[in-house]
C-alpha cells in the first residue's frame, strides 16, 4: 500500500497514530469496482470493512414492502461496513456503487490478526469507530427530522396525492436514488388537445439535475405550461426539483394569474429553505385555449422563441429576477396572442450553452437557426430536430449543463 492509501486511511479514520496506520497497510486490500457493484447485502452476515478512496457508494436499504430507501451517500475517505468487524449480525442495507469506485477491503480474517498482534491498537480502532457510528446515527437523525418536518409544512395540503414523498418516517422519497426521483416526477406523457399540442425532452448532465417541466390541465379552457431549472446539482437539486414542481402544481390550482402563482412558489421556498443559496429560473404561463392568450412571467430564465410561420424567430418579451433569492420580489406578466401554426419553444440554458470540443457554445443564436428550420414540424419533431442538432455540435464533448426542452404547438 502507498503513501496516498496511506492518507485516504488516516483521513478516514481520524486519531489513529502511525503505528496503526502501519499495520493496517499490512491489512487493507485495494480493489476497483465498476457502478452498480453490491458490496454490502442487506440481511446477509458479512465481515468486510470498506474505506473509499475515490468514487461514490449509495447506502440503499430494501423496505418491507421493497420500496428503496437511501441512507446515505458514501463518497471519498468515507467508509462503510465497519459493524462487520465486530459482530454478526446481518448488513442493515445494501451499499452500491454509484460510479467507477475504488475501495480499501479488510476482511474479518484480516482483522484478526490484526487484533493478535497488536490488541490494544485494535481496541483503540474499535472504539473510534464505534464513536464515529454513533456520531453519524446522531447527525442523521437530526437532518432527517429537519427535512422531513420542512418537507411536511411545504405538502401539508397534498399529503394524499403525494403520499409516497412525504410518508411519516425517518427517511423521505427525495432520498431515492436522484435518478429515479427524477423519472418519476417528470411528466412521461404530455397533456394532448384538439387545438394544442406538447412535446418534451430532458437529459441531466449528470446523473440528476435541477431541470425540470410540466403542463398542467387547470380546467376545461385553461392550460399551464412550466419550465424550470434549480440553481445547483445532484441530490440537493433533485430534493428542491420535487419540492418547487409539487408547489407549482398546488398554486396552479389556486389561480390563473402566473406572477401570483409564481410569487406563492417563490415565498414557499424561503420557508423551506430559509437562505439564499437555492434559487429558481422559471418560465409559467397559462394559456387560455378558446383564445390563444398566453399570459406569463419569466423570472431570469432562458426567452422561449416564438416560431410563427413566414415571420422570423422572436424571443418573447419580459423578464423580472429569479425565485427564492430577493425577498421582496415583483413578477409582471405578459401576454401574447398564439395563432394557428404557431411553435412556442421554452428551453433551459443547458440548449445554448452546450459546447463543443473546443469549448465553443451552441448559442442562442444557432438555437434560432435549428429552430427556424422547423416551420412546418410537429412538436415532437422540433424537439427531435434541436436534440440531433445539439449533439452535432456537441461531437464527443462532456454535457455542460442539463439539457431540457418544452414545446407548445398550436394546431
Amino acid at each position: 500500500m502507498d503513501a496516498g492509501t496511506t492518507a485516504i486511511i488516516r483521513q478516514a479514520l481520524a486519531g489513529l497514530d502511525e503505528e496503526t496506520l502501519q499495520l493496517l497497510r499490512q491489512v487493507a486490500k485495494r480493489v476497483e469496482y465498476p457502478p452498480n457493484t453490491t458490496l454490502c447485502h442487506q440481511g446477509k452476515v458479512e465481515h468486510v470493512f470498506y474505506v473509499v478512496v475515490k468514487g461514490n457508494v449509495a447506502v440503499i436499504r430494501l423496505l418491507e414492502d421493497g420500496e428503496e430507501r437511501i441512507l446515505n451517500m458514501v463518497g471519498k475517505n468515507g467508509y462503510f461496513g465497519e459493524m462487520g468487524l465486530i459482530d454478526d449480525s446481518p448488513r442493515a442495507a445494501n451499499c452500491v456503487t454509484i460510479t467507477p469506485t475504488t475501495v480499501l477491503e479488510v476482511t474479518e480474517e484480516a482483522f484478526d490478526s490484526f487484533v493478535k498482534n497488536s490488541p490494544p491498537l485494535a481496541n483503540l480502532l474499535l472504539q473510534r469507530i464505534l464513536s464515529n457510528a454513533r456520531n453519524l446515527d446522531r447527525i442523521y437523525i437530526e437532518d432527517l427530522q429537519s427535512k422531513n418536518e420542512a418537507l411536511e409544512k411545504a405538502y401539508t395540503d397534498l399529503k394524499v396525492a403525494q403520499a409516497r414523498l412525504v410518508k411519516q418516517e425517518r427517511l423521505q422519497r427525495e432520498l431515492e436514488l436522484a435518478a429515479q426521483v427524477q423519472r418519476n416526477l417528470l411528466q412521461q406523457d404530455l397533456p394532448q388537445f384538439p387545438d394544442y399540442g406538447f412535446a418534451a425532452y430532458l437529459e441531466p448532465a449528470r446523473q440528476v439535475g435541477g431541470d425540470f417541466y410540466d403542463v398542467l390541465e387547470i380546467d376545461e379552457e385553461h392550460v399551464g405550461v412550466l419550465i424550470a431549472d434549480v440553481a445547483d446539482k445532484g441530490f440537493h437539486a433533485a430534493l428542491f426539483m420535487a419540492v418547487t414542481r409539487t408547489l407549482f402544481l398546488r398554486e396552479g390550482q389556486q389561480s390563473l394569474s402566473p406572477a401570483e402563482v409564481a410569487l406563492a412558489v417563490h415565498k414557499g421556498m424561503f420557508d423551506i429553505a430559509n437562505n439564499d443559496e437555492v434559487f429558481l429560473t422559471a418560465f409559467y404561463g397559462v394559456l387560455h385555449r378558446p383564445s390563444g392568450k398566453l399570459t406569463y412571467i419569466r423570472a431570469a430564465h432562458e426567452r422561449p422563441l416564438l416560431l410563427r410561420p413566414g415571420r422570423e424567430v422572436m424571443s418573447l418579451p419580459g423578464g423580472d429576477r429569479f425565485l427564492g433569492m430577493i425577498p421582496d420580489l415583483t413578477l409582471t406578466e405578459e401576454t401574447i396572442d398564439l395563432e394557428p401554426g404557431d411553435r412556442l419553444i421554452m428551453f433551459s440554458d443547458g440548449v445554448p450553452d452546450a459546447v463543443n470540443e473546443a469549448e465553443k457554445g451552441y448559442s442562442n443564436q444557432q438555437l434560432a437557426a435549428a429552430a427556424a428550420a422547423c416551420e412546418q414540424k410537429t412538436a415532437a419533431e422540433i424537439v427531435d430536430h434541436i436534440i440531433k442538432d445539439v449533439a452535432q455540435w456537441q461531437g464527443s464533448a462532456d454535457p455542460f449543463d442539463d439539457l431540457t426542452l418544452l414545446i407548445l404547438e398550436a394546431k
